[in-house]
């Protein structure tokens, strides 16, 4: 289901990424229900709380997501790392992709974004080209208000990289989703 808090495009592959970083992945199901989910968490990290310093939270600059986990921390007694919160935008492409990272849409919902951006990989052009439509289209360049979800197919951490061998696009009225089918982890070159 959607979610008000998490990604979820795609969110059963995230068991890759986890296995490219050769890291444990802790999963949980959730309704998606506003403030509910946040329960949910809660109850996920009480269970893993002795093992962990901290919650890192990839936020840009949506307050709603930031100020919850950073109470939820506070609660747990755990420190919160929000690396990326409240980053200059162009600042934030340019670093990823300087530092090698691939990274694809698979989901957009705003203006400006067709179904052409689906399963398009960010490269410096199509950064060029999303700078001009934000600008047009006043939507996030980060996508922070759910105008676009990303899913990171190789970084610096990934011992391997995730190759889409198979996906779909779904398209409704001015949103859709790219859902893969089939992936794999693939040696990097």
């Amino acid at each position: 289901p959607e979610s008000y808090m998490f990604h979820y495009p795609d969110i059963e592959y995230t068991r890759y990424q986890a296995e490219a970083m050769e890291m444990a992945l802790i999963a949980e199901t959730t309704k998606g229900e506003k403030e509910k989910e946040l329960v949910d968490l809660k109850r996920v990290l009480r269970k893993i709380k002795k093992e962990i310093d901290g919650i890192s939270v990839g936020g840009l600059a949506s307050r709603y997501q930031y100020e919850r986990v950073k109470k939820m921390a506070d609660s747990l007694n755990l420190k919160l790392f929000a690396p990326l919160w409240k980053k200059d935008m162009k600042q934030y492409w340019k670093t990823l992709l300087e530092s090698g990272f691939k990274i694809m849409v698979v989901a957009v919902s705003c203006e400006g974004l067709g179904k052409d951006w689906l399963g398009r990989i960010i490269d410096r052009n199509a950064l060029i080209e999303l700078e001009r439509l934000s600008k047009k289209h006043g939507f996030h360049l980060g996508f922070e208000g759910g105008e676009a979800e990303t899913f990171v197919l190789d970084c610096p951490v990934f011992k391997k990289s995730i190759e889409i061998l198979e996906a779909e696009k779904i398209w409704e009225g001015d949103s859709g989703m790219y859902l893969f089918k089939k992936i794999k982890l693939i040696d990097k070159r």
